[in-house]
């Protein structure tokens, strides 16, 4: 009798993974607008920064970007919002926002307090310090006493705190709202050090120093900073659409399939491409979007590689190399949970 009632309780559950998810209030949302709207950072090269005409670029804009891909089939179909470090969180959990991907760190005060649910992390960091050369510093260790400007509301900021203090230095904090204002600060010599995530500091760098070369990066990375896109708790079938487009572009790169040669594996033998192209049908259904949902997100915006190649890596004026962000085959902690 007992063996009866569970073999019916796994009925239940295969039956249930094969009709599709339960319609959700974000994904009804915006499929009934048209468009996602994503929250970014107001202007951060590589990752969320806009040109002179208003187009938005950066490896957090193209993972809104393939959510828009995955629900529309349409790269357009978002609207990019800029949010500073303090209203990102407010946007968020009001809903102004539906997706929040704006180099935002992975913390347990965030994910419970905060009310937020972490995607797959996109680009894994760590938050480091930038000087002018004529400072003639090497190393974090010679910091003592020095000035930093650092961005209010930010885990930078406590890290920044935790690091003197563990070191027994001291320091005086230039502690400023708006990331623009903030590096303008440092720019203009209120500042003896800025620091923020490694990625951050390379992106100004290269984009907003007026010479890059007269800054240097200090060696030392003082904390672990894993950026992730973020939605609100409590619509557990949007986090799963957004949580699955970025594995599907992780999986993609694990398998070698491309934006320019994923029409070549459609035919493929191979049950797991099936599964991932489509042409083995139930994962979209599973989503609530198209069955081809992780081809067109492929075709359109490219695997892992690619998005982090074109926005941040070595050809880049970023030139980011893929250290932790490496597939885990090729010993970084990129890695995809199965697509079954």
């Amino acid at each position: 009798m007992k063996s009866g009632i569970l073999a019916a309780a796994a009925a239940a559950v295969v039956f249930g993974a094969v009709t599709g998810a339960q319609a959700g209030p974000t994904l009804d949302a915006v499929k009934g607008r048209g468009f996602v709207q994503c929250g970014v950072n107001a202007g951060l090269p590589g990752f969320g920064n806009p040109d002179s005409s208003g187009n938005w670029t950066g490896l957090d804009v193209d993972y809104c970007r393939a959510v828009a891909v995955a629900l529309f089939n349409d790269p357009n179909k978002v609207k990019f919002t800029p949010l500073s470090a303090q209203q990102r969180f407010p946007a968020i959990q009001s809903g102004e926002v539906d997706l929040l991907s704006r180099n935002t760190t992975v913390t347990l005060t965030r994910d419970t307090s905060v009310g937020l649910n972490f995607a797959p992390v996109t680009y894994y960091d760590g938050q480091g310090f930038m000087v002018n050369k004529k400072l003639g510093v090497k190393s974090a260790k010679e910091l003592n006493g020095a000035t930093v400007c650092v961005q209010a509301g930010t885990t930078t900021e406590l890290n920044l705190a935790d690091y003197f203090r563990t070191n027994n230095m001291s320091y005086n904090p230039v502690v400023i709202e708006s990331n623009d204002e903030v590096n303008a600060a440092y720019f203009a010599g209120r500042c003896d050090v800025l620091t923020t995530d490694a990625s951050g500091l390379a992106g100004t760098r290269a984009g907003v120093a007026p010479v890059p070369d007269d800054h240097i990066i200090l060696p030392e990375i003082i904390s672990k900073e894993p950026l992730a896109p973020a939605v609100r708790h409590g619509d557990d079938q949007w986090f799963d659409v957004v949580k699955w487009t970025v594995y599907a572009t992780i999986q993609a790169e694990e398998m070698g399939i491309t934006s320019k040669n994923v029409d070549e594996f459609v035919n493929s033998k191979n049950p797991e491409i099936q599964r991932i192209l489509g042409t083995s049908p139930g994962m979209g259904k599973a989503l609530g979007l198209d069955e081809k949902w992780a081809y067109n997100v492929i075709k359109t915006m490219g695997n892992y590689g690619e998005i982090f190649e074109r926005n941040v890596g070595t050809k880049t004026p970023l030139k980011l190399e893929r250290g932790l962000n490496a597939l885990w085959t090729n010993g970084g902690l990129q890695y995809a949970m199965p697509i079954r």
